[in-house]
């Protein structure tokens, strides 16, 4: 019997990114590694359940949520969630920072000091730059004051980071300029809470951690997985990846895979025993699940298939 896969997510280690799958076990993914799998025939997506725990009654979740929890999962899941704003005696320290995803594109946020550029890697920033430290109260104070004075969001849809990360400026210093605006301008604000210790600008790049800084630029992508099935199957060769997508090539192109369409469906291998590796050298791969066409710069959309 063919064995069974599910998998827990995408993980950015120091080395790079790594496909977590249940029980513990990882693939590493190196650019150039053939990325490839199948949905096994017949199966079901089943919600991942929530802290840690089996989904009590096993429930079934649509091929297209990136969340892959039932209903009363993902309320457990958040009501545990700092990002929820419903955590308000955590004794951490927390960052607030600046993320820049692409041109016109920045976002305010927090994150544990403990967890260093994790939760940025994670969101899939290309740019950022700390703004303060201190307890989660005031970097919470801080966060929305900031939200409010520099017209800046706290959450940005992935779908718009994968369309402005196809137009990146080509040097860390032009990536790092509307961050530098901004941080000016945060830290000449007044009103920030006492216990929150201002930090300098010092800008932090991703593009080479992404794989979308390298000579000759990155291979164009005009399409993204919007959901698996079951019986499809998606390989292709990864050149980039930034948060959770990963940037596969395939005979018909460069196609985004959204690694949290992966958990909760059964994977197998199509022609690996590591679904996460799957076709080695050679040209090729291909996409067997369907796909969607990315909005332009613009905001068009260009069409569907």
């Amino acid at each position: 019997m063919e064995q069974v896969w599910k998998c827990s997510g995408l993980r950015w280690a120091a080395g790079g990114p790594v496909l977590v799958w249940e029980g513990g076990r990882v693939s590493r993914l190196p650019w150039g590694k053939r990325v490839a799998f199948a949905v096994v025939d017949g199966g079901e997506r089943g919600c991942v359940g929530a802290r840690g725990h089996a989904c009590p009654t096993g429930a079934g979740v649509p091929g297209r949520s990136t969340g892959a929890r039932c209903e009363e999962c993902a309320r457990l899941e958040r009501a545990h969630s700092v990002a929820a704003d419903t955590v308000a005696d955590d004794p951490r320290a927390y960052h607030v920072y600046l993320a820049w995803f692409g041109p016109g594109m920045t976002k305010v946020g927090i994150t544990a000091v403990e967890r260093g550029p994790a939760r940025l890697l994670e969101q899939g920033a290309v740019c950022f730059s700390w703004l303060g430290e201190g307890p989660l109260m005031a970097a919470r104070r801080t966060e929305e004051l900031l939200r409010a004075a520099l017209k800046v969001p706290d959450r940005i849809p992935y779908a718009d980071k994968r369309v402005v990360r196809a137009a990146l400026p080509a040097t860390e210093a032009e990536r790092a300029a509307e961050v530098g605006v901004l941080h000016g301008r945060a830290t000449a604000l007044g009103g920030w809470p006492e216990s929150l210790r201002r930090l300098p600008f010092q800008p932090v790049d991703h593009a080479e951690a992404f794989g979308l800084g390298r000579p000759g630029g990155t291979p164009a992508v005009d399409c993204a997985v919007s959901e698996l099935v079951a019986g499809g199957a998606v390989s292709g060769e990864l050149v980039a990846a930034a948060g959770p997508d990963l940037h596969l090539a395939t005979v018909d192109g460069v196609v985004v895979l959204d690694t949290r369409l992966m958990s909760g469906w059964p994977l197998g291998p199509v022609r690996d025993p590591d679904p996460a590796v799957g076709l080695k050298g050679g040209v090729g791969g291909s996409v067997g699940v369907p796909v969607r066409r990315l909005r332009t710069a613009s905001g068009t959309q260009s069409g569907l298939f």
